[in-house]
């Protein structure tokens, strides 16, 4: 501070006189410059340093504000690509269950349309069966009272010829017993 204050006389005290180069030292340009500086320093940090302060601290809390919703975004948009991967991974498995069921049921319902087939033609091929059985006893039965009735013209012409109606009912009794025996 001294110097300073020697410089400021020495300026003074040449009285601005005389013109020197440019590369001469003035102390007197130097005291002004030196007191136009620091005037103009405590009028902008008074005036402008708040102000360009202020900006800085909001650019800054708006650039923090942006990385902090930057990264809540980043973290939300993994929970939901997890969330998303689970819903995938779970609709695979009910499809893949769907699936399975599907072909259970397919499977059953073939058993049982094979089963319930396989009872209705057994039951067709009894009830031909039983019909092919009965349209047998009902030809043999016909079949045994035209025989018995042939017979009995037969035997009755024969019989006519020598024996009475009691031998002959005994003798158709007995060609009817043979044929139901054989």
């Amino acid at each position: 501070m001294a110097s300073i204050l020697n410089y400021a006389l020495l300026a003074l005290s040449s009285g601005g006189e005389g013109s020197g180069s440019p590369l001469d030292i003035n102390p007197g340009v130097i005291i002004w410059t030196t007191i136009t500086f620091i005037f103009l320093f405590l009028v902008l940090k008074k005036m402008a340093w708040k102000p360009i302060l202020n900006s800085l601290n909001e650019r800054e809390n708006f650039i923090r504000d942006s990385l902090e919703k930057a990264e809540k975004a980043r973290k939300e948009a993994e929970e939901l690509y997890e969330k998303n991967k689970q819903n995938l991974a779970r609709a695979e498995e009910e499809a893949q269950k769907i699936i399975d069921q599907g072909r259970e049921y397919a499977e059953n319902l073939k058993k049982q349309i094979l089963e319930e087939s396989k009872a209705e033609a057994k039951k067709l091929i009894q009830d031909a069966s039983a019909e092919i059985e009965r349209k047998n006893q009902e030809a043999f039965n016909n079949l045994k009272t035209q025989i018995a009735e042939i017979a009995v013209g037969a035997a009755e012409k024969i019989i006519r010829e020598k024996l009475d109606e009691e031998a002959n009912a005994r003798l158709v009794e007995k060609y009817i017993e043979d044929i139901t025996k054989g």
